[in-house]
């Protein structure tokens, strides 16, 4: 009988409270339910919410949370998951329905692991709803070794790419989100590592308004949940606090209405590093004054003391709060478990064959075929002998990069190539050199089986383990970043060797990273070159396919090739001149937008509805292609202006438009973009986007307009109009 009276008192107890603050009411709104919740916490007890690791407010209705979680490309650091390709190479396929899908995908699986954990109490990092990604900052340099998360050097391509993520991850039901999206790092955050906790990034207006925040705008248009302010100081200020940043761009100006997130440990950084404060306290009230919600650390402890210095008001951190709890609300999290859109998400949903699948097709379309000389690819499967070798043939490592999840059936290259090969082809394996060993491989004594082989096929470049974040890339010798974007030194070496034994047989470099890497040591050396990225779990795969002509390659270039690093500016230096495909002068290797098929695309030139621009007025460019081979395709039609008037810096040419098409063999269709007033604004020396009369230039094809592109063959055509 006492036991009964026991739970009998704890069932009405938690009735009560939970009439009381009204937490399940459906009569109240989520910021209505989170205000009468705050109304009767106590100050310390709103600080404990406003750490990632919040601690469980049983008599609110409260379990403990833990906001920290990942899914870059596949839920991340917590088992088992579909590991899809790198976010680099995500951007390489152009294919915004594609993105939704995957990451429609990662957020199935994200809410299985979410609803498995909550039955088996397992409640700490890793384990919950709020994902920190992705990443659209601008991969402004190749050294910067974090840019594989990136979606590349353009900002309306990271926009799209971005913005299509989001909307996969937080999913389409009107009322509750299926996982909160989170985008970082705000704002002009792209390296160096080392320095990344105190270093200062020097932009103008014109820099900060073209390039570095337009993505972030895109993406709070796209309704994500949250963004996470970066380490980095923004011409002085500390951008975790920045009240011109978060308050002002963000809130007032974008209407950014989630909640903001600190980097782990930044706020710590304000006082320790940046110098900018002299207490705790002020490093906490700076911040929370500033617009930062949630500290990914364990500063905001210090909130009744900021308080009671007189340096913060209860109010701002009331305000706080109440965006964390309305997050909260959105994933369902107080609702009664099983009523919710997504709570019968289950461990079928994970790594599913048709995850698999996906991650196929993503690895699939995001290959970038570089150079195919006297058509060499693809090969046939009918050979009687392929040599396989590199660092990275069999190397697991290279296809899964950072920030990922693991799956029990990753294929490496050298697996997808036995896979795909007839019966009775000799593939012989051998490693040849190792990824960044200095000493020189002194024998080569392999190399009889390169010049007794029908084709050798040599998997270089780097992996995640050379670039990253500082601490993950233990190899890198400059806190994840690069010192150099050249192949290892022993790798250019190996393929020399290799060429002086294939003189008359294909010699098939397949290249792996997340960045830029010089290949001007090596480009003539080799008939074909297909640059690869981290290509996820079944890139092997893909890459098979693709050799083996079972796949037609799509990829195109997300980032800008140099040819060497000379061509780049000094990598502290924030300024976008004689950066990227837009403000570069000199020639890359290989440029933006860039990629070969094995089909023969004819473009038409283009035409206009009308050959003057006014704003009161549409117009179409319209252009038409013709597949004139027999395999059948993908075309990444891209439309890129030009500003030939201006009377302040613009671009060499600008991204304005993409459409991927398929095309079968011998198929013709037209293809149209709007020409809009919205297109045609370009961002003035004060920040502002104008729209001014004069002569304007279209280039609509599949590269950026460079001379470079030309060079290599590009189908561009071009077309001059006035705007009155």
């Amino acid at each position: 009988m006492e036991r009964f009276k026991i739970l009998a008192f704890l069932f009405f107890s938690f009735g009560y409270l939970n009439s009381q603050y009204n937490i399940n009411s459906n009569k109240l709104s989520f910021e209505e339910r989170a205000e009468k919740i705050i109304s009767k916490m106590t100050l310390e007890e709103k600080a404990s919410q406003m750490l990632n690791s919040s601690i469980a407010l049983y008599d609110y209705g409260l379990d403990e949370y833990n906001w920290w979680n990942e899914s870059l490309h596949g839920v991340a650091r917590a088992g088992k998951a579909t590991v899809f390709p790198q976010a680099i190479a995500l951007a390489a396929t152009f294919d915004t329905d594609l993105i939704e899908n995957i990451a429609t995908a990662i957020s199935d699986e994200a809410r299985a692991m979410y609803n498995i954990s909550q039955k088996r109490g397992m409640k700490g990092q890793y384990s919950g709803l709020t994902f920190w990604s992705p990443n659209v900052n601008i991969f402004r340099d190749p050294r910067w070794g974090r840019g594989q998360e990136t979606y590349g050097e353009d900002p309306f391509l990271s926009g799209l790419i971005g913005s299509a993520f989001v909307r996969g991850l937080q999913g389409g039901d009107p009322n509750y989100l299926k996982v909160a999206a989170c985008a970082k790092h705000f704002a002009v955050h792209s390296g160096p590592e080392a320095d990344r906790h105190h270093f200062n990034a020097v932009v103008s207006k014109q820099d900060l308004y073209e390039t570095y925040l337009p993505a972030f705008k895109t993406l709070v248009d796209s309704n994500v949940e949250i963004v996470m302010c970066a380490y980095n100081r923004l011409n002085d200020e500390p951008c975790c606090g920045s009240n011109d940043l978060l308050s002002g761009i963000l809130r007032k100006d974008w209407g950014f209405k989630g909640h903001v997130v600190s980097d782990c440990g930044a706020i710590n950084d304000i006082k320790s590093n940046h110098k900018f404060t002299l207490t705790d306290e002020e490093s906490v009230a700076y911040a929370i004054k500033g617009g930062v919600d949630l500290n990914c650390g364990n500063l905001y402890r210090k909130i009744p003391s900021a308080v009671k210095k007189g340096l913060l008001n209860e109010k701002d951190v009331d305000k706080s709060l109440k965006r964390l709890l309305v997050t909260r609300y959105k994933l369902g999290m107080f609702e009664k478990k099983g009523s919710g859109p997504y709570d019968h998400l289950g461990s079928e949903h994970i790594n599913s064959q048709e995850n698999k699948e996906l991650a196929y097709m993503a690895a699939s379309k995001s290959i970038v075929l570089l150079k195919n000389a006297n058509s060499v690819l693809p090969l046939s499967k009918k050979l009687n002998t392929i040599f396989v070798t590199g660092p990275n043939a069999a190397n697991i490592d290279m296809a899964i990069g950072n920030y990922n999840g693991l799956s029990p059936e990753i294929i490496t290259p050298l697996e997808g190539i036995v896979s795909k090969v007839d019966y009775g082809v000799a593939v012989k394996y051998r490693l040849g050199v190792e990824l960044n060993n200095p000493k020189p491989n002194p024998s080569f004594s392999m190399m009889h089986l390169a010049s007794s082989s029908d084709a050798t096929i040599a998997f270089m470049g780097i992996s995640a383990l050379i670039e990253g974040e500082e601490g993950d890339a233990i190899l890198s010798s400059a806190n994840g970043d690069r010192d150099e974007i050249s192949l290892p030194k022993n790798q250019i070496k190996y393929i020399k060797e290799l060429r002086k034994k294939t003189t008359n047989k294909p010699l098939i470099l397949v290249v792996s990273s997340g960045s830029a890497i010089d290949l001007s040591d090596v480009e003539e050396l080799v008939d074909a070159i297909i640059y690869c990225w981290y290509p996820g779990e079944q890139g092997g795969r893909a890459i098979a396919d693709i050799l083996f002509g079972d796949i037609n390659p799509t990829g195109k270039l997300p980032i800008t090739l140099p040819k060497s690093i000379n061509q780049l500016p000094d990598y502290y230096d924030y300024s976008m001149n004689k950066r990227t495909y837009k403000f570069m002068d000199d020639k890359p290797l290989y440029p933006f937008g860039y990629g070969l098929s094995y089909s023969k695309i004819k473009y038409s030139e283009i035409s206009m509805s009308s050959p003057i621009f006014t704003d009161d007025k549409e117009n179409i460019a319209q252009i038409t292609l013709t597949n004139m081979s027999d395999y059948k395709t993908e075309e990444v039609v891209q439309l890129y202006v030009r500003d030939l008037d201006a009377v302040f810096r613009v671009p060499n040419s600008t991204l304005k438009g993409v459409k991927r098409i398929k095309l079968n063999a011998g198929e013709t269709k037209t293809v149209k973009f709007k020409i809009d007033k919205k297109i045609l604004q370009f961002v003035n020396n004060d920040g502002n986007s104008v729209f001014d009369a004069g002569l304007f230039e279209i280039s609509i094809g599949n590269s950026s307009p460079g001379p470079r592109s030309l060079e290599l063959g590009a189908n561009i055509s071009r077309l001059s109009f006035t705007v009155n």
